[in-house]
């Protein structure tokens, strides 16, 4: 659902995405790096005006990124909140829904769904050994995305190429570690939107 809310964002970052590399494969912007390499100024003043004219924002594929972290705190919060681990969280929570009843029979949340606690990190036991089978698929599916919308490599872009091929390796790894070792609601909203995205 809050994928389908964000496509609008996620589409206008991938235009974007798309547009900028074109423009940097374009002859008149390799034109412009060859004639101005000595003067950074100069040709970030070129590159501002040449993206004005394409109506290309350099920071279009910001706004999607910022909304969803947003989002990801926010879900993370309302988990840890909701899923109340302990005693303590439990009264507050009680406290916090229902300050005006007596909601012992309404608490706690079912938190449960197939062999996860959605409030604890996910680990699933076989044969005496603890294996994160979302953290696993957390790392895989976004590899995978990371891989889809990698942009095409060649021409003048080669360092973006590069960044963004650091980033499908850095991604995944940090994905996967969020995933172990925060609550598996979070990793389970992970694993959904990549493969929505996929």
């Amino acid at each position: 659902l809050i994928r389908l809310i964000t496509y609008p964002l996620t589409a206008r970052q991938i235009k974007q995405t798309r547009a900028m590399t074109d423009l940097q494969n374009s002859p008149r912007y390799k034109k412009m790096q060859e004639k101005y390499k000595d003067n950074r100024d100069q040709l970030a003043q070129e590159q501002m005006k040449l993206y004005r004219e394409a109506g290309v924002s350099p920071f279009g594929s910001c706004l999607p990124t910022i909304v969803q972290l947003l989002i990801i705190i926010g879900l993370y919060q309302s988990i840890i909140k909701v899923m109340a681990a302990t005693p303590l969280e439990m009264v507050k929570l009680e406290r916090l829904i229902y300050p005006f009843l007596d909601s012992s029979k309404l608490i706690p949340v079912q938190n449960h769904f197939l062999w996860m606690d959605l409030g604890q990190p996910e680990r699933l036991l076989v044969g005496g050994i603890q294996i994160p089978i979302l953290a696993i698929l957390v790392v895989a599916t976004t590899w995978i995305q990371g891989k889809v919308m990698e942009p095409p490599s060649g021409g003048a872009n080669d360092q973006a190429v590069a960044m963004t091929r650091s980033m499908n390796l850095y991604m995944p790894l940090l994905m996967g570690w969020m995933a172990f070792s925060l609550a598996s609601g979070l990793a389970l909203y992970f694993l959904a939107s990549n493969i929505a995205t996929i």
